[in-house]
């Protein structure tokens, strides 16, 4: 069996009327081509402030403590993806399409016990298949799993992503299309460059270092992931389907040479927001035992600078309270 993965965002499923054209695109591929095996992950709806979005469902927490659990934090977290993906599965029905939705446990996605950040360690993949054989689209929550012991956990930022790419290593696909609100990779983030363009194919290492410096279209991880597994991912608007979009693999190496030809070696533009600088005062040994509970805790940091007097590097904003934690234990 043909099998395709793809992934819904969150702006992809923010509303009702999102989720119709959501729908019209899983109908479409299942009408042209009945063999199709088809697997949707989806993200929670919306962006910060709508009702279900993960953020607004963090400050649920917030609000009664300044230090949640995280583990109860991943618990409430992965609620985000069981609503739209049980919406999106009722719509489908009320549209004569078989489906059923899986959370990331029943879908099989075994991670470490890092909550709040985990990492996938393996997916069972035998209950999808199961579902995909009976004729069914199978929905999956993104951005959770579980551990050996039962625990959900979530992965991070980008998290959707992340498990799309996964599910599809494991499946054995050959593409993963990813839906956002964008008709692809652009040059420039358009709310700052107006005039900014859709590449129509990018190699997996520049897609990462753009990712990797704050374009937000896929997480790093998941180009890291589709690399290895030599998947070929394609970006692609969910209001504007018939967009050929972004495509990101090995094979468009020659596409890339002719695109170059025809305009310039520069690639694109990224940057990125909501970030902190860190300056630490200190010996070599107290910064060497920084930098080894920052890897103990998983925090991710950039822009590494070394002077005679001080260091600095730069870490994401929901990293900084760890990194606090951190510095005022050691320095």
């Amino acid at each position: 069996m043909e099998i395709l993965v793809q992934k819904f965002g969150g702006t992809s499923v923010e509303s009702y009327e999102k989720m119709n054209e959501v729908c019209k695109i899983i109908k479409s591929y299942k009408e042209s081509k009945e063999s199709l095996g088809l697997v949707v992950v989806v993200s929670a709806m919306g962006r910060q402030g709508a009702p279900y979005a993960t953020d607004t469902l963090i400050s649920l927490c917030d609000k009664i403590n300044n230090e949640p659990s995280k583990r109860e934090l991943d618990i409430i977290m992965s609620c985000g993806e069981m609503i739209s993906g049980t919406i999106l599965v009722n719509m489908l029905k009320s549209r004569k399409i078989d489906s059923v939705f899986l959370t990331g446990n029943q879908a099989g996605i075994t991670t470490t016990d890092n909550f709040s950040n985990a990492k996938i360690t393996d997916i069972n993949p035998q209950r999808i298949f199961k579902e995909l054989e009976t004729g069914k689209v199978v929905v999956i929550a993104g951005f959770q799993g579980a551990t050996e012991s039962g625990e959900i956990t979530t992965l991070g930022r980008g998290g959707s992503d992340t498990s799309a790419v996964a599910i599809g290593k494991a499946l054995g696909c050959d593409v993963v299309e990813i839906y956002t609100d964008v008709d692809g990779i652009m040059t420039a983030d358009p709310r700052v460059e107006p005039e900014a363009k859709v590449l129509k194919c990018i190699d997996y290492e520049e897609v990462f270092q753009m990712a990797d410096k704050g374009a937000k279209v896929i997480h790093p991880r998941a180009v890291q992931l589709a690399k290895s597994a030599n998947i070929t991912l394609c970006i692609k608007n969910t209001l504007n389907p018939s967009c050929e979009g972004t495509k990101i693999c090995l094979d468009c190496i020659s596409e890339i040479v002719e695109y170059e030809k025809e305009n310039s070696l520069m690639t694109a533009v990224a940057h990125k927001d909501k970030v902190a600088q860190i300056k630490v005062k200190s010996d070599e040994e107290t910064f060497s035992k920084i930098l080894n509970q920052i890897e103990n805790k998983n925090i991710s940091i950039d822009m590494i600078n070394f002077f005679i007097e001080e260091k600095s590097f730069v870490v994401e904003e929901d990293s900084i309270e760890d990194l606090e934690e951190i510095l005022k234990n050691i320095v």
